[in-house]
């Protein structure tokens, strides 16, 4: 009779190294389907966490293609070559005397929706004279001309957002 024990003790721990061995293979189907790395269960005595290495990374390095030098065009006849455009009309952004934005915000060109426009194309400014405010978390920030002259362009539309450096207008 003293077998007995001892083998329900062995068969007992090979059913729970069995049940084990299924828990965990349990577990790895669920990482697997879910996509997961790893997964930890908890029961009683008994902790199991099983996980896998993520798959790797890997990046691809697309060189672009060379670009072939284009063979010389026959010379067109003058009256279908298109005239191409002066390169003195650049865009108004880029012109050095814009006034550009020093925030983030929203572009008012009046101080509320009942007065007039601080300026207009065509205006005559000072420096230090106030062209629109620019708020930024809720506080209203003046801009000022930086130089006297005559506003030439309105690049911004009032209430519309407007980027750090972007052209506000032009002062010529």
């Amino acid at each position: 009779m003293a077998k007995t024990p001892a083998k329900s003790l062995a068969k007992s721990g090979k059913d729970s190294a069995t049940n084990e061995a299924k828990l965990i293979a349990e577990l790895a189907k669920i990482l697997k389907d879910t996509d997961l790395t790893e997964i930890e269960m908890e029961k009683g005595d008994l902790r199991i966490r099983v996980a896998r290495a993520p798959a790797p990374v890997t990046v691809a390095q697309i060189a672009a293609a060379p670009i072939a030098a284009a063979a010389p065009l026959a010379a067109a006849p003058a009256q279908t070559a298109a005239p191409l455009a002066p390169a003195s009309e650049a865009s108004p952004a880029d012109d050095p005397n814009a006034v550009k934005s020093p925030m983030v915000g929203t572009a008012y060109l009046r101080a509320n929706p009942e007065s007039d426009a601080f300026v207009k194309v065509g205006d005559t400014v000072k420096e230090g004279d106030t062209l629109l405010l620019i708020e930024a978390m809720k506080t209203f920030n003046p801009i000022k001309a930086s130089r006297s002259g005559t506003v030439t362009a309105l690049l911004v539309d009032d209430g519309q957002p407007v980027e750090f450096g972007e052209a506000l207008l032009v002062i010529s």
